[in-house]
């Protein structure tokens, strides 16, 4: 199976944008579905925003939608975050997962992936 590296995150004011990545090695990420997601100190991890095999399909958790777009370059074996218009709230260690499918399927649960990195950190400060 792949690996998973995430790079992107910062510490950025209210209002700023950020670009997150998820990078796989070992393997190609074209077999796989990929999702974020995030866990603010104090509580679980949530799901974000998932993107199908083929980039075409796409899901978000309400909070992200019209702020968030998720992409993928399946030639360079990257998912993109586009995170914009950020808020504090927003803060937490961001993770991306993958779902080995055999379909365009897409996956809101942790349960429905099979391999994650180990996440990154966005600080967004009011």
């Amino acid at each position: 199976q792949v690996q998973l590296e995430e790079a992107g995150g910062g510490l950025v004011q209210a209002g700023a944008s950020l670009r997150l990545s998820c990078t796989a090695s070992g393997g190609t990420l074209e077999s796989y579905s990929v999702a974020w997601f995030r866990q603010a100190p104090g509580q679980g991890r949530r799901f974000v925003a998932t993107i199908s095999r083929n980039g075409i399909h796409s899901l978000y958790e309400n909070s992200v939608k019209g702020r968030f777009t998720i992409s993928r370059d399946n030639s360079k074996n990257t998912v993109y975050l586009q995170m914009g218009n950020l808020k504090p709230e927003d803060t937490a260690v961001y993770s991306c997962a993958a779902r080995l499918t055999q379909t365009q399927d897409m996956n809101l649960l942790e349960s429905g992936h099979n391999v994650w990195g180990q996440g990154t950190q966005v600080t967004v400060s009011s």
